[in-house]
C-alpha cells in the first residue's frame, strides 16, 4: 500500500496515475492506489473515519480496494467528508436543486482541483470532441452565474480547452434557458454551414425543444453536428424518457442519433461516465463506463456484494480523483452490469429527487 503523508503527495500521485491510463488504459495500480488514499482519508477526514470505524472497517483490517467503506451521496447533505481544514476549502460544488437547502456540498483546493481537471479533460474529449463540430451551444450558465455548480464548472473548463471554437452560453444562474440566443446561434451554424455541438441538461434540451415546438421551427443543423446530454430533470421541465428524448433532438435539431451522447456525473464525484463516443455506432443498451482511474461497481442492496452480470442492483463508484473527499460513493441510481460497463435503469425506490444525474439514496 502507498502511504501518502500530504495531500500534495496524494493528489501528485493520482494525477501521475491518470496520466498513466491515459497512454495505457490497462496500466497498473488501482488497488494499490485506492488503498493508500483510503488510509489518507481515514487519518485526515473525520467525518469518514467515523464512519469507517463504525463499519469495523480501518486501513489495517481492509485489503481490497471492493472493500474500503463506501459513503452514501446523500451524507454529503450533512457532513463535512473533506481533508481540507476550513481555511483551505476554497472552491465548494454543491448538488443542484431548486432550493439552497438540503444539498451535497463537496469541497476543494487548488490540489484537488487540478486532480479534477486531470480526470475530467481526457474522458471528455476522448468521448465528445472530434474535429467535425467547429462551434460549442451551452444549454448551461457561465460560471459566474453558477460558481457552486460541478457541471458549469466542467463546461466552463471545456469552453477553455477549446477556446479556438466559437461558443455561446445560453442559459442564466437560474438555469433559464434564453431560446432566442440559442436559435440565432444555432441559425447561424446552419447558415454558415459550422458543424455544432449543442451541451446541456435534459431539462434544458426540453426548454430548448418546448421554444421551438412554440414558433413552430426546427432546424437541419450541418453533417458533423454533435449533441450531449446529462440526466435528470428535478422538477424544472416535462419529463421524456431518454429514447423520445433524443428522437425529438434529431428530428427538431438535425442531429444525427449516433452523436448523441450522455453523460453520468454527479457533484460527489471527480469523474465521469459516457456512454458512447462519437464516430462509434450506439448500441442498445447503451452502457456507461467510466475511466480506469475510477470503477464502478453494480451490488446488491441486501449485501452490498457484487451482483451476476446482467442482474440489477445499486451503482457504486470508486472514485480515485476524489483524493480530498471520499473515494468510494454509494448512489441510489439502478443499473444493470455488464461485461463493459452498466446500464443505468432509474432510481431506487423512495430514492430523493435531485441532482443533474439520477441519484443519491441507499439501504441503509
Amino acid at each position: 500500500m502507498t502511504n501518502f503523508t500530504s495531500l500534495t503527495e496524494a493528489c501528485d500521485a493520482v494525477s501521475t496515475f491518470i496520466q498513466r491510463c491515459v497512454d495505457n488504459p490497462h496500466a497498473a495500480g488501482f488497488g494499490e492506489l485506492a488503498l493508500g488514499l483510503f488510509a489518507f482519508q481515514f487519518a485526515h477526514n473525520t467525518p469518514f473515519a467515523n464512519l469507517c470505524q463504525a463499519e469495523n472497517l480501518t486501513p489495517e483490517t481492509v485489503g481490497d480496494w471492493r472493500d474500503i467503506p463506501t459513503v452514501q451521496t446523500r451524507a454529503f447533505k450533512s457532513l463535512d467528508l473533506t481533508v481540507l481544514p476550513e481555511a483551505d476549502r476554497e472552491t465548494l460544488f454543491r448538488s443542484s436543486g431548486t432550493t439552497q437547502v438540503d444539498r451535497s456540498r463537496h469541497f476543494h483546493c487548488a490540489e484537488t482541483l487540478a486532480v479534477y481537471h486531470a480526470s475530467l479533460w481526457p474522458w471528455f474529449a476522448g468521448h465528445v470532441v472530434d474535429e467535425s463540430a467547429n462551434r460549442l451551444l451551452f444549454l448551461f450558465p457561465e460560471l459566474g452565474q453558477a460558481p457552486e455548480s460541478s457541471l458549469v464548472h466542467m463546461m466552463d473548463t471545456v469552453a477553455k480547452r477549446l477556446a479556438k471554437r466559437e461558443h455561446c452560453f445560453a442559459t442564466d444562474g437560474q438555469w433559464r434557458i434564453d431560446g432566442q440566443a440559442a436559435v440565432d446561434f444555432l441559425h447561424d451554424c446552419a447558415t454558415q454551414n459550422e458543424p455544432v455541438t449543442i451541451l446541456g441538461t435534459a431539462f434544458s434540451f426540453v426548454h430548448l425543444l418546448d421554444h421551438l415546438d412554440a414558433d413552430a421551427m426546427d432546424f437541419q443543423l450541418p453533417s458533423g453536428s454533435a449533441a450531449m446530454e446529462t440526466g435528470g430533470y428535478k422538477g424544472r421541465s416535462r419529463e421524456m424518457p431518454r429514447p423520445k428524448l433524443h428522437q425529438a433532438i434529431t428530428a427538431k435539431l438535425g442531429v444525427a442519433s449516433g452523436r448523441i451522447i450522455c453523460e453520468y456525473g454527479m457533484c460527489e464525484l471527480s469523474s465521469q461516465a459516457y456512454d458512447s463516443k462519437l464516430g462509434q455506432a450506439n448500441t442498445a443498451p447503451r452502457l456507461f463506463r467510466f475511466p480506469p482511474w475510477a470503477r464502478a461497481r453494480v451490488v446488491s442492496p441486501e449485501t452490498l456484494a457484487d451482483v451476476e452480470l446482467g442482474q440489477a442492483g445499486l451503482l457504486q463508484v470508486v472514485d480515485l480523483a476524489n483524493a480530498g473527499s471520499a473515494l468510494s460513493l454509494q448512489t441510489s441510481d439502478l443499473a444493470k452490469r455488464h461485461a463493459d460497463g452498466f446500464e443505468l435503469l432509474g432510481r431506487a425506490e423512495l430514492a430523493e429527487s435531485r441532482g443533474c444525474s439520477l441519484m443519491n439514496l441507499t439501504h441503509a
